[in-house]
């Protein structure tokens, strides 16, 4: 009889939340679409797929293209190019948006302070295909602002993009500018969630400014960072497969070659489909790996995780 009520009592309030309830089941549509029913491709994998048999008629073949997966060369460029320039992006965008949130969050000027803050969160909005594009007339040797820098301080004009050693340069520098805004929003929230009787505290006991975020704001967001800097190390082995296809040539393929693309090229272009799955599959389990491991360590060493 108390389970019946306790149904009752559970209907009556998805009833009365029915509304709500109907915009959340856009977003588990989505998911179970998008997310969930692909799953069921990693089988391909596992097979010698081909497209006129189907999957499930297709050859099985176990684990062979996961064996030429890890005996080929350019899986340890690929792997080499896609390390980089993730720690590359994690090490440097990882603190800039903590830095300007403390900065924004001294400002006392409402209005300059979202001006500044709408202005650093704009590009967000821009794709990677526009920002490609904006970078090769920025850099073109021929009608780019580049140029006229170059020849300013007296330095041999060269493509920047073209060159395998500034091109990594050029992915971290863009990503930072992109994405920075969003960071600093995040950031930005968590620190309006700090008490400020704490501060005030801090000032009677002569504490400065310096000493206040070193004991007060940052342990406030420690949280925030923990998760920020885990969810970053999931996604170690997504180097930005958007950006980097919009920037690169095959010049660079040997520092910009990473694993979305390698996919793209070979299993898209070449008609590979088994052994392009079997590496998106070696991805996706190194980085969930990555991640426990995160969580583990952070739990270890700040006492806080995402699990």
């Amino acid at each position: 009889m108390q389970n019946v009520n306790k149904n009752k009592s559970l209907l009556s309030y998805i009833y009365y939340e029915r509304y709500m309830y109907l915009l959340l089941v856009l977003g588990l549509l989505y998911f179970l679409i998008f997310k969930y029913l692909p799953i069921f491709g990693i089988v391909v994998a596992f097979k010698d797929y081909n497209i006129f048999k189907g999957i499930w008629a297709s050859t099985w073949v176990g684990f062979e293209h996961f064996e030429t997966l890890f005996t080929s060369v350019k899986f340890w460029e690929v792997l080499r190019n896609t390390i980089l320039i993730s720690a590359y992006k994690i090490v440097s965008g990882f603190s800039i948006p903590i830095i300007f949130a403390l900065l924004l969050n001294e400002i006392k000027n409402i209005y300059f302070k979202r001006t500044v803050q709408t202005i650093l969160y704009l590009p967000h909005f821009i794709s990677w295909v526009v920002i490609g594009g904006m970078m090769l007339s920025l850099m073109s040797l021929e009608y780019g602002m580049l140029k006229d820098i170059f020849k300013l301080f007296d330095i041999a004009p060269f493509n920047i993009l073209a060159s395998s050693k500034y091109f990594r340069s050029v992915l971290v520098i863009t990503d930072i500018w992109r994405g920075a805004g969003w960071g600093i929003i995040i950031y930005l929230a968590a620190l309006n969630n700090i008490d400020l009787n704490l501060y005030e505290s801090a000032k009677i006991d002569g504490a400065g400014r310096l000493k206040q975020a070193w004991h007060i704001t940052l342990p406030g967001i420690m949280s925030v960072m923990v998760l920020v800097l885990i969810l970053d190390i999931g996604r170690l082995m997504n180097a930005g497969f958007e950006q980097v296809i919009s920037l690169y040539n095959y010049i660079v393929f040997d520092v910009a070659d990473i694993f979305d693309t390698y996919i793209y090229r070979v299993g898209l272009g070449g008609g590979q489909y088994s052994f392009t799955t079997a590496v998106g599959l070696f991805k996706s389990v190194v980085a969930t790996i990555l991640i426990a491991m995160a969580d583990r360590v952070s739990k270890l060493v700040a006492g806080e995780g995402l699990f």
